[in-house]
């Protein structure tokens, strides 16, 4: 509300300015017969102390001066001139006066300055995330380049004197560092598009079932250490997804679990649709109640048997550059990042929650259903 207020223009800062002391004037002449004009004093100086919380040194010093001029007019003997009947009025006319528009500049100057202050500590908190991804882009860039470079080096440079299993060896780390090298570049256009504000889901009728197995097949090194249960419903409808956003965000998640879960582990994916029903109710027969509306859900489920995540930073696991403390994965921490923009730019939502022995991530995803795939299939 307040960040509101100071964005306001100078014209309109002027204007309420004005209205809140003609404001507390009017109340406190109405209530004049029992309100000592040395309390409207400090009624006026509150409002004015209040101004200046907000908004800019101009209005604030308007207000001061309307406040005081108001004071004296309807408030000081003899009311309705600005003559002041006494000496002793008139030195505490002039002591509001002075105390008003010291108040009113010096509240406005700690004011800009908790904002500059408050830009600075921005400004620093960006220099540090963007050290914090440089550091970490060049070492996620640079490892799997070097594993690349090396292995290749080694199959140039003897071509005849190496065995077929160390060939094969070279040939699979050349294969896992550039699937690692393609995550980080994916995950960087992905962010980029994000920040940018132009994902635009372009959605069409989607296989979930063909999906999920997509996802997985890009996967298929880092995954052939863990063991996958896949419970996809039967019955499941397409929906409207865009197919690339949506194999994206299970592919970020799959290969989170992938590297942090111990090998041979189990990671469990679960698909299944979740309808919200609308019911017309007949009053006079509550048996004769109709489906009014149906809403479907997407709902997807992945859970693994790794470590979990700390129950004091599962709130941040969503946020950019956020990666586990003594972490030896590496990683460059946009990848959830980018599964949550995702998942959103489809009105759905992403909820993790730690689960006996693991993790689990759950996302709902609202959208138009069709069956017509299983109209094909009977």
């Amino acid at each position: 509300m307040l960040q509101r207020l100071t964005k306001l223009n100078r014209s309109l800062q002027i204007l309420i300015s004005f209205t809140l002391v003609t404001l507390v004037s009017a109340i406190c002449y109405l209530c004049s017969s029992w309100l000592d004009y040395k309390i409207v004093a400090f009624l006026l100086l509150l409002t004015v102390s209040l101004v200046a919380i907000v908004f800019d040194i101009l209005p604030v010093l308007l207000a001061a001066t309307v406040s005081a001029l108001a004071w004296n007019f309807f408030f000081i003997e003899p009311r309705f001139t600005f003559h002041i009947g006494t000496a002793e009025d008139g030195v505490l006319f002039l002591m509001y006066f002075l105390i008003v528009l010291v108040n009113a500049v010096l509240t406005n100057r700690i004011r800009r300055i908790e904002q500059q202050v408050r830009e600075k500590e921005e400004k620093e908190k960006t220099v540090r995330l963007y050290n914090t991804l440089l550091n970490s882009l060049s070492h996620e860039l640079k490892t799997p380049i070097a594993a690349i470079v090396g292995a290749t080096d080694t199959l140039m440079a003897a071509p005849t004197g190496l065995s077929q299993e160390n060939k094969k060896e070279l040939i699979t780390s050349i294969s896992v560092a550039s699937l690692r090298l393609n995550q980080q570049v994916e995950n960087l256009l992905s962010m980029s598009r994000l920040e940018s504000g132009f994902i635009q889901p372009k959605k069409d009728w989607t296989d979930v079932n063909e999906l999920v197995y997509d996802a997985i097949q890009r996967l298929e090194q880092p995954l052939k250490t863990n063991r996958l249960n896949i419970e996809i419903d039967n019955k499941l409808p397409f929906y409207m997804l865009d197919y690339g956003l949506m194999e994206q965000v299970l592919y970020n998640i799959l290969y989170n679990a992938a590297i942090y879960t111990p090998s041979y582990s189990d990671i469990m994916i679960r698909v299944h649709n979740k309808a919200d029903k609308v019911y017309t109710l007949d009053t006079k027969d509550k048996s004769n109640s109709k489906v009014k509306a149906e809403s479907n859900f997407l709902v997807i489920e992945i859970e693994d048997r790794g470590p979990g995540f700390p129950p004091d930073e599962i709130n941040s696991v969503f946020d950019k550059f956020y990666r586990l403390n003594n972490s030896k994965t590496g990683g460059s921490g946009l990848g959830l990042s980018i599964v949550k923009g995702f998942v959103e730019a489809h009105n759905g939502t992403v909820v993790l929650e730690n689960v006996p022995h693991g993790a689990r991530f759950t996302i709902q995803i609202p959208s138009e259903t069709s069956y017509i795939n299983q109209l094909k299939n009977e």
